[in-house]
């Protein structure tokens, strides 16, 4: 890596360990630090990514007019897909993540890694804060994909992650290459249930599906020890079918003895380097009433844009999502998604995705970023 890529990721790493602790510091100085971080990080990210340079400059936005964290330009997820976004030589990257859905790999989004340092450590102190905030190691149960099948998914090196940093010896991977090992998986759950010992389980929201399928089938339930949980990430986008995650709720109830309080979503995202979680687990064991509402570690900060303006609403007020990433240091610190929600005063809720009639500026955002970088003229 260049000598400035050196330093602004030591930087960042620097921020995320002194911010990953639970003790809360002075909101002014954290904001402070965080606006002086971010701008350094968008004036690294302007003079390096070419691609994104492009993009502010047709929104009008450089290091010279921007002063607030809030005010860098977040760029349309489509980016992901349409350019090569990488402040490093791609060649060099340590890890390429891909977009799934498409068996095409030239339209999957695409965030190129250098070094994989800084989006351990983003991993890392936020799972055990809201995953496990009551345990240092738990038995994992895993329902997708390790690292070793798909190098380039980042769930997968996440799963891997969890399972290395936090999961006993007990811990298992039940999907391979020839799919999901169903038997394998009820005979070790059911060895967990024997022996009472507590057992998490992680996977795609659709691998869920697949399990409840097969125990419905073969009429089996469980009654998992006290303090199991399950935790989930994404929906059904690309899937089979659609199942209401409410359903899912009552369900994981049912078949495993797991109540809404310990389960967990895990909000994520190729074109990200951070995770963002509900607070279900972290507000029960801390907290006599349960949190829903969905926060991240301090390096990231997410904003409700208006869909027409792209401008920031009120708290409560629906919009298009906006993420400002100090992790994602190599590609585009903020990340304008296609997802609708609102802000709460304990983080935001996610509504699902957005619709082409409330996307009008969101679209005027993508053409801007594809006349920027094809040598059209700019408006």
């Amino acid at each position: 890596m260049r000598e400035d890529s050196k330093k602004v990721t030591d930087e960042i790493l620097q921020f995320i360990e002194s911010n990953a602790q639970e003790k809360q510091t002075n909101p002014n100085i954290a904001e402070s630090t965080y606006n002086e971080l971010a701008l350094k990080l968008f004036q690294y990210q302007f003079k390096h990514n070419k691609a994104y340079k492009k993009f502010c400059q047709a929104r009008k936005r450089t290091p010279l007019t921007v002063k607030r964290w809030i005010d860098i330009p977040p760029m349309p997820i489509q980016g992901y897909k349409e350019l090569t976004l990488s402040c490093e030589p791609i060649e060099e990257a340590e890890a390429v993540f891909m977009t799934s859905g498409t068996t095409n790999p030239e339209a999957k989004g695409k965030n190129y890694h250098p070094d994989l340092t800084v989006w351990d450590a983003s991993m890392k102190r936020p799972f055990k804060r809201f995953v496990m905030p009551d345990y240092e190691k738990m038995t994992i149960f895993v329902l997708s994909p390790a690292e070793d099948l798909n190098q380039n998914s980042s769930l997968s090196r996440y799963l891997s992650n969890a399972v290395s940093y936090f999961g006993t010896e007990n811990s298992e991977f039940f999907f391979s290459e020839e799919g999901l090992n169903f038997e394998r998986f009820v005979s070790q759950l059911k060895r967990c249930e024997e022996k009472r010992e507590p057992v998490m389980l992680m996977g795609a929201s659709f691998a869920y599906v697949h399990i409840l399928d097969y125990l419905k089938e073969k009429r089996i339930q469980f009654r998992l020890p006290e303090k199991s949980r399950i935790f989930d990430t994404g929906g059904f986008k690309g899937q089979s079918r659609e199942v209401d995650m409410e359903q899912l709720y009552t369900e994981f109830q049912t078949y495993f003895q797991i109540g809404r309080d310990k389960c967990i979503n895990m909000y994520g995202m190729t074109e990200l380097s951070s995770q963002i979680y509900d607070q279900t687990i972290v507000s029960s064991y801390l907290y006599p009433s349960v949190l829903h509402d969905k926060a991240a570690g301090p390096w990231i900060k997410t904003v409700i844009l208006n869909t027409e303006t792209l401008e920031p609403v009120q708290e409560g007020e629906k919009g298009v999502i906006a993420h400002y990433d100090l992790a994602n240091w190599n590609s585009c610190l903020a990340l304008l998604t296609e997802d609708l929600g609102y802000q709460t005063e304990n983080g935001f809720v996610l509504l699902g995705r957005i619709k082409d009639s409330e996307a009008r500026g969101c679209s005027i955002a993508v053409d801007q970023l594809i006349q920027s970088n094809s040598g059209g003229a700019v408006r």
